[in-house]
């Protein structure tokens, strides 16, 4: 089969897109004169920069300027000028299938767990045993491209991301340490977040024992960060809401771990092959979206019956205990990222 041109319809968050890759990675591989175009939200849509896999980024600002039956419109008419003769769908909206089918796309596959189904013209099983981005590959057994479980997402910071990342690190070298440390204590999902006072207490930990720390994450995350350096009263280097996410992606390649909850950073560091300890509270690995990296591990507490309470976590603990983040503490944390450093090739800091 020849695949002329492509789109790739995946408007969820920042994490779906990084999970999403693999699709076009592959796609390139087997086909390189396969034009490929993705479609994505605004805040994700920079990831996809820099990449010879991809031709064309097309922004579909859904919650805002794009909003509505307008929007909708907007674009399934900027889609269907372009002739594209293959949507393959991983998003699993009715909006997203609804947008390949009235661009009058040919072919789409999709998952069909998708509420669009019916728009679907190749509905493949959604695994819920195996990885994102296992399944998200499975949407090309259709096309009869062999696929790798193995293919893992790539990111391409460029020279310009690599720069304003040294000119970041120089300015907070009183961090001190040879082996930085990235920390990302936010999440939009609070049942997801370590406590700010565990991730203080784990910064603390890190430079008595000679890490830097970098804090990183959004515009959002500002102020939760802000309360984690305060508290942990050490010397952390604080770029929230400073960097893009090419330039986070930059950064964290120069990590020598990442500490997260289950969001969008831990998928940005498996890309640039950062060792990744993820803290999971509400959500288990089960789900499919723990990180993925050869050292990656999941922190997490076991035996609790009321876990998982939530697909994507909540804004409150159900049953208001929390027990499944406040039983794990910094001590546990540090230990597990020492042993992952030491399977890394990294030697101890004191």
């Amino acid at each position: 089969m020849n695949i002329r041109r492509l789109l790739i319809i995946q408007t969820a968050f920042i994490g779906d897109v990084v999970l999403t890759l693999p699709v076009a990675q592959r796609v390139h591989r087997v086909f390189p004169h396969c034009e490929i175009a993705f479609l994505a939200i605004p805040s994700a849509a920079p990831l996809l920069d820099n990449r010879s896999d991809i031709q064309r980024v097309i922004h579909y600002d859904k919650r805002r300027r794009q909003r509505g039956l307008q929007g909708f419109l907007e674009i399934v008419r900027l889609i269907r000028k372009e002739s594209y003769d293959l949507a393959i769908i991983p998003h699993r909206s009715v909006r997203s299938a609804a947008i390949a089918a009235a661009a009058r796309i040919p072919r789409r596959i999709g998952f069909d767990s998708s509420t669009g189904k019916f728009l679907l013209t190749d509905a493949v099983h959604y695994r819920n045993t195996v990885h994102e981005i296992e399944r998200n590959l499975d949407l090309l057994n259709p096309l009869g491209i062999p696929t790798d479980p193995r293919e893992l997402p790539v990111l391409y910071p460029n020279a310009e991301d690599e720069n304003v990342v040294d000119h970041a690190l120089m300015e907070g070298s009183s961090a001190g340490g040879h082996t930085l440390i990235a920390v990302a204590p936010g999440s939009v999902w609070a049942t997801k977040r370590w406590p700010a006072e565990r991730y203080a207490e784990l910064c603390r930990l890190l430079e008595d024992h000679g890490y830097g720390v970098v804090l990183i994450g959004g515009e959002g995350d500002s102020r939760l960060n802000a309360e984690v350096a305060a508290r942990s009263k050490a010397h952390s280097i604080n770029l929230t809401g400073k960097l893009t996410l090419l330039q986070s992606a930059a950064l964290l390649r120069r990590c020598a771990l990442l500490v997260t909850n289950d969001s969008a950073p831990q998928h940005i560091a498996v890309a640039v092959k950062t060792p990744v300890v993820a803290i999971f509270g509400a959500t288990v690995p089960a789900f499919g979206f723990a990180p993925v990296g050869p050292l990656d591990i999941v922190v997490e507490t076991h035996g609790l019956a009321c876990r998982p309470c939530a697909i994507h976590g909540g804004d409150h603990c159900p049953i208001h205990t929390f027990a499944c983040m406040l039983q794990i503490s910094a001590q546990k944390v540090f230990e597990t990222l020492r042993s992952t450093l030491q399977q890394s090739g990294v030697s101890s800091n004191s």
